[in-house]
């Protein structure tokens, strides 16, 4: 047990893991040999404050850059995408977006803030790689960078539609108690409070969908 803890509590272990399963079954599937990432996993020591608050955007900025998505936050498998659309479910992510150094105490606000900086730098023009355009950016400055409840379930719509019933806490819990009856399930299963909407549950976590 110790061995495993310490095996997957390593995040180079963890990395290689995924990527190896993951190359055995697209190589199989396809009739494949060979390496199929381009390079190995990497760990880099940031320092916090300026280092990290640049290193964050960068990284948050390549959907955009690559031409994926207009904006950051379309994009679920980055910080600024799993923020605005799981709510940053169980605080899987740190918050901190290199701001604490500067004084910026509450979350929301170090949020609003990393969200000005970036798209301000992702508006910066650069040869051979997309940007964001002028009209978000105009967009994102009379909202003052606020990811208020409005957006949160813009983000979440597709997540709204999947989840099957969507309600108060004892319209859910009549729901399941309905289904229950119909669909046998060993599972204890109870209404789940949607983060960032007071008084509204569902029958499973939107940030699954």
């Amino acid at each position: 047990m110790a061995r495993l803890k310490s095996k997957w509590c390593n995040l180079s272990e963890y990395v290689k893991e995924v990527k190896q399963s993951f190359s055995r079954a697209f190589n199989e599937r396809r009739d494949r040999r060979g390496t199929l990432w381009g390079d190995r996993f990497k760990s880099v020591i940031v320092e916090n404050g300026g280092a990290l608050l640049n290193c964050l955007a960068y990284i948050d900025l390549n959907p955009v850059r690559a031409g994926i998505v207009k904006r950051p936050e379309d994009y679920r498998w980055c910080s600024l995408g799993y923020h605005a659309q799981t709510g940053n479910r169980e605080d899987f992510l740190s918050d901190d977006f290199g701001l604490v150094e500067f004084g910026v105490t509450s979350s929301e606000e170090r949020l609003t803030r990393y969200r000005e900086y970036v798209y301000h730098a992702g508006a910066v023009e650069k040869e051979g790689t997309a940007k964001i355009e002028r009209g978000i950016l105009e967009m994102e400055e009379k909202g003052g960078f606020r990811m208020g409840q409005v957006r949160r379930l813009g983000y979440r719509a597709k997540c709204f539609s999947d989840s099957g019933v969507i309600g108060s806490q004892g319209f859910v819990a009549g729901m399941l108690h309905y289904f229950k009856e119909r669909i046998p399930n060993k599972r204890k299963r109870v209404p789940l409070e949607v983060s960032g909407f007071e008084g509204i549950y569902t029958m499973k976590r939107l940030s699954r969908a």
